[in-house]
């Protein structure tokens, strides 16, 4: 997958962009918010529709614009395509793929993107919501219906939120809360299936790049976490929503007493372990980056064999976090398929690299 082209139009501080990128690697760099990351952030929409950095499709606009638009020329499954995405504050955006309708779901059957900020590397030593968003970036591009049904949850879960927050002054509201339960009970076992396999696939590519990081002195294990009562994350949808309602009806008055929403696929987890330890409670600032690191490039690796093309590669200021080993070593594994790299500086990346280089200065790409 290859995006040859794009032109950025009133998105965030480009008022009109273009660039052309290399199939390979590309530095784009530049003193800081000059809009090195916008440009990235324009690349990743083309994947699913949304931003990274944002829930709201305004904030894309930029301040004196009264619309955006983004055009991109790509290159996958074996053709040459063209997406447009047009923001409009007030209407919901539009998307285009060959001048045909789309939603965002479907932008993954024709892009792909894995994304590796600085953030990433705290995936293993921050809280849970920093590992579900990883599963739910990764699967709704590779299983388009699991986006569906992310959705759904969501507003489920907002909903009885409220409920949960509201019902002593309005009792009313009671009525309805088991309705909600059991539709998150529902839908929480469809998004189990998909997130135990996706784990399960994460786990047998993530181990050989960090024993190969480690110089095979550590073993990386990924563990998929669930509420208690779901005995086997890989039984039928029916057994798993059978043993979640198990979980709730056990949690039912300490979520009216709390307020807070108990069972659900919200509470699920990855576990990570080096050399059998829990790597959040005992790995080294350097263990966790070099975990990080194999967790993201294992991702990558499993977008491959699921549709027999690398995504496309963004690493955002990444580079700069890290050590010049780990550097060499993410440098050294992203070849094949193309990698859109932001920096600062240069730093000789281009050079180590052999990539292209775009310039980013005050929204204007040289």
């Amino acid at each position: 997958m290859i995006v040859r082209r794009i032109a950025l139009n009133g998105f965030r501080n480009y008022e009109f962009g273009t660039a052309e990128f290399s199939p390979g690697t590309n530095v784009i760099t530049g003193q800081n918010a000059q809009g090195k990351t916008n440009l990235l952030e324009a690349v990743y929409m083309l994947s699913c529709g949304r931003s990274f950095r944002t829930r709201f499709d305004r904030e894309l606009v930029g301040f004196d614009y009264s619309a955006a638009d983004i055009l991109a020329d790509v290159y996958s499954h074996e053709r040459e395509q063209t997406i447009n995405i047009r923001l409009r504050p007030g209407t919901a955006k539009k998307i285009l793929v060959n001048g045909v309708k789309k939603t965002a779901g479907e932008l993954a059957d024709t892009v792909n993107t894995v994304l590796f900020c600085p953030d990433d590397l705290n995936l293993i030593k921050d809280g849970a919501a920093v590992r579900r968003r990883l599963l739910d970036n990764a699967i709704s591009q590779i299983r388009p219906r699991y986006a569906e049904f992310l959705s759904e949850f969501n507003r489920l879960y907002e909903h009885k939120t409220r409920i949960l927050k509201d019902w002593r002054d309005k009792p009313s509201l009671l009525d309805t809360l088991d309705e909600f339960s059991d539709g998150m009970c529902r839908v929480s076992a469809r998004m189990i299936r998909y997130r135990a396999a996706f784990s399960a696939r994460l786990n047998a590519a993530a181990a050989p790049i960090h024993r190969d990081f480690s110089n095979s002195l550590e073993q990386l294990e990924i563990k998929y976490r669930t509420v208690s009562t779901v005995r086997d994350t890989f039984a039928s949808e029916r057994e798993i929503y059978y043993d979640i309602c198990e979980h709730q009806e056990r949690h039912r008055q300490a979520e009216l007493e709390s307020a807070q929403c108990l069972t659900g696929a919200h509470k699920d987890d990855l576990e990570i372990f080096i050399n059998g330890s829990p790597a959040r409670s005992f790995a080294s600032q350097g263990q966790t980056r070099t975990a990080a690191l194999s967790v993201k490039l294992a991702e990558r690796d499993i977008f491959l064999a699921e549709t027999g093309e690398y995504p496309i590669l963004l690493l955002d200021d990444v580079l700069s976090e890290l050590d010049m080993k780990r550097q060499e070593f993410v440098l050294n594994r992203i070849g094949g398929g193309q990698t859109l790299i932001t920096c600062c500086e240069d730093e000789g990346i281009s050079k180590r690299t052999g990539g292209k280089v775009l310039f980013v200065n005050g929204g204007r790409i040289s």
